[in-house]
């Protein structure tokens, strides 16, 4: 038995009566049924975590437990007692916060105004106090916020971790975590994953949601599994206890798929780089301020048919490279050439014209408008061009067929191209964005964080594409907090650290020595030269 499996036992309490009651709960929409006849029990003093595919159910289990839903059948009870949980004021009442994977703050308002929503209007937001909390958070969770800064200018990394410390600033009995750990450094989930166990053994239950398998298994007491709305099956603590994480992932995966899969790393692909040249960065920088990281100096390469991997922890620059690769993020100095033409000043129309293509990591805020229909999504970057606007005039059936075809290529789980985006999950969002950017002639595409969120399913399927998009011919570059996706898809994986790069290195299969080499770099060290051998040393060591 692992380590991990002998402390499980000593970090589970005893547990009685369950705190919530999910009791025969089936929610439907328009076509789909999400949730469907799911019952479970949240005890007190666990972490529960909830996994499955996306659309698996997840979203709209913890929307329901938000009071944002009410189940169409079936019923919820807090500690026995059936409830009605008709709005997220009542869910707050109840003493149940939630932190969405989508970010549910106000892009307009500061960090501190962000964190005293909800309070009575006429009181003075009570500062002493949060900064003396938000001290003991920053200790504890290594959290650092601007309490005054602008929050739609944090990365969002940034703005998830204030809706943790938002969540945690509430005395609640029930925490709900959806894929908090998405954004954090892995020393960050570690120390969220240490912080959670401190609260249960308070007595608060934890729902945790997430697709990592392996935090599954290391931070939970309890696994439920969903796949199609239903609930597939549950582990406890005692069979948790008894299982190595290798044996625990591969019931999960079984549970999951409904099949047996390996839980180790993807192997490398094999390289598709030819020798021309499609993308040349020389000296891109940024203005940045007290809030937004500004870049400094960035020179980069990209040939065709290459991925170059951008690694760095979360909030270090890469968005604003996207963007300002995008034409969405001015320049204050250096120069972009596309294919040899200079497209340093092209707007992003034309730079998307050109063929450079920009898929963003915020699929609902940024990538999509959620309450319009897919098919209008599929036109937003086309918008009064042709073949689906002629004269000015928008060709509604072509826009619809054309929607249709991208659901069928890309495989998009949905009643049809009128179903709003916002209702699809994460995954099926994810393909339609991917479709609607290689649309087109595409030379150039720039992914941020592609399967953030996603399930493995979801996960391998994107990253087949991206490896698929440069055999044939593209240039990718590919930002991920992700190092094994960085190091199973790249060809050079370039390393980013307060706005700067550190180091670029090619990604030669190393394993273990090419990740403390990054590591070293995502820390903040320059790219070094080759030392001499351990002999030369000797010689030239006095």
């Amino acid at each position: 038995m692992t380590q991990a499996a002998d402390n499980r036992t000593d970090l589970s309490p005893e547990t009685g009566a369950g705190i919530i009651g999910v009791h025969h709960v089936t929610k439907r929409f328009p076509g789909v049924i999400a949730v469907n006849d799911v019952s479970l029990t949240i005890h007190p003093g666990e972490v529960h975590v909830l996994l499955g595919e996306n659309g698996a159910g997840k979203s709209t289990l913890v929307g329901i437990l938000a009071g944002l839903q009410e189940p169409d059948e079936g019923h919820l009870t807090l500690n026995g007692r059936q409830t009605r949980l008709a709005s997220p004021a009542d869910s707050l009442e109840a003493g149940i916060s939630t932190v969405f994977q989508h970010s549910m703050l106000v892009p307009t308002l500061t960090v501190l105004e962000n964190l005293t929503l909800g309070a009575p209007w006429y009181q003075r937001p009570p500062r002493a106090r949060i900064e003396a909390r938000m001290a003991e958070l920053q200790r504890e969770f290594a959290l650092s916020l601007p309490l005054d800064a602008v929050t739609g200018e944090l990365s969002l990394g940034q703005q998830q971790q204030i809706e943790i410390a938002r969540a945690l600033l509430r005395d609640s009995r029930v925490l709900i975590l959806d894929e908090a750990t998405s954004m954090l450094t892995p020393q960050g989930a570690q120390e969220l994953g240490a912080r959670m166990q401190k609260l249960v053994q308070s007595g608060l239950a934890v729902i945790f949601i997430t697709h990592k398998l392996a935090e599954a298994y290391r931070f939970g007491h309890r696994i439920s599994v969903l796949k199609q709305g239903a609930l597939a099956g549950q582990m406890g603590p005692e069979q948790l206890g008894a299982m190595t994480e290798d044996q625990a992932v591969d019931e999960i995966v079984r549970l999951m798929f409904g099949r047996e899969s390996g839980a180790g790393t993807a192997e490398q692909r094999q390289s598709s780089a030819r020798d021309e040249t499609l993308l040349r960065v020389e000296g891109l920088s940024t203005q940045g301020d007290a809030d937004v990281l500004g870049l400094a100096d960035v020179s980069l390469s990209l040939r065709a048919g290459e991925i170059l991997g951008v690694a760095g922890i979360d909030g270090n620059g890469q968005k604003q490279l996207a963007e300002a690769l995008a034409g969405q993020r001015p320049l204050t100095a250096g120069r972009v050439e596309l294919e040899g033409a200079d497209i340093t000043g092209a707007s992003v129309a034309q730079r998307r014209r050109r063929g450079l293509r920009y898929l963003t990591d915020d699929r609902l805020e940024e990538g999509s408008i959620a309450a319009f229909p897919i098919s209008e999504n599929t036109v937003l970057k086309d918008i009064g061009q042709p073949p689906f606007w002629v004269n000015g005039v928008e060709r509604p059936s072509r826009i619809a067929q054309h929607a249709r075809d991208l659901i069928a290529k890309f495989n998009v789980y949905t009643p049809g191209e009128t179903t709003p985006i916002g209702r699809l999950s994460g995954g099926n969002i994810q393909k339609v964005l991917l479709g609607r950017e290689l649309s087109g002639e595409a030379r150039v595409v720039v992914f941020n964080k592609p399967t953030y969120g996603l399930d493995l399913q979801n996960i391998e399927a994107s990253r087949r594409r991206i490896a698929e998009i440069a055999g044939r011919g593209m240039g990718v570059i590919l930002i991920s907090t992700d190092l094994d996706e960085l190091m199973a898809l790249s060809d050079r994986i370039a390393v980013m650290e307060g706005g700067r790069i550190r180091g670029v290195v090619k990604n030669d299969g190393s394993g273990e020595a090419l990740r403390l080499r990054i590591g070293r770099m995502m820390a903040g060290e320059e790219e070094r030269e080759e030392q001499p051998a351990p002999d030369e040393r000797k010689e030239t060591t006095a």
